[in-house]
């Protein structure tokens, strides 16, 4: 009997031993890297919730580059683009809501070293004001799917693309 009771108290604490832990309200685990891209992401958040052109563009990497996920060229866009556009259309719209769920994180190495990227899937939800062209305010709605590149600096997180 005390030898099943050891076996079962044994497999109990091997059992908690190999249990996860997540990043707070996500369910991608908590990894110190995966932490870092992640607060790095919330900053962005935070920034568009703001409106904050000024702080997204010191968040971009000089090599930052959007395709926009169409397979024409004519909306494509460098980092001179997203200042343009980050100011056009943050500049266009007020009381933005912008939510993300983070639904995972990988990285192409194992430690934070240059040139170590990440990527993020995120779920938004977001909703905004705008005039349209006869003046009237209209508040849309948006729910996508996304993907963040971002790429270790050696001090800090720069986005790569899907701002």
């Amino acid at each position: 009997m005390k030898r099943l009771f050891l076996i079962a108290v044994v497999l109990s604490i091997a059992a908690c031993a190999t249990k996860k832990s997540y990043i707070g309200g996500t369910r991608v685990p908590y990894t110190s890297n995966n932490k870092s891209v992640l607060d790095a992401v919330e900053q962005y958040r935070l920034a568009v919730e703001r409106g904050d052109a000024p702080a997204l563009i010191t968040m971009a990497h000089p090599q930052y580059w959007e395709d926009s996920g169409t397979p024409s060229g004519s909306d494509d866009y460098g980092y001179e683009g997203l200042k343009t556009v980050l100011a056009s259309r943050l500049g266009a719209a007020t009381e933005i809501r912008y939510t993300m769920r983070y639904m995972g994180v990988s990285h192409e190495c194992k430690e934070l070293a240059a040139r170590c990227k990440a990527t993020v899937d995120v779920l938004i939800d977001a909703s905004f004001t705008i005039q349209n062209a006869m003046g009237k305010a209209s508040r849309p709605d948006k729910r996508d799917q996304n993907q963040l590149l971002l790429e270790w600096d050696g001090s800090r997180w720069l986005f790569l693309a899907g701002m």
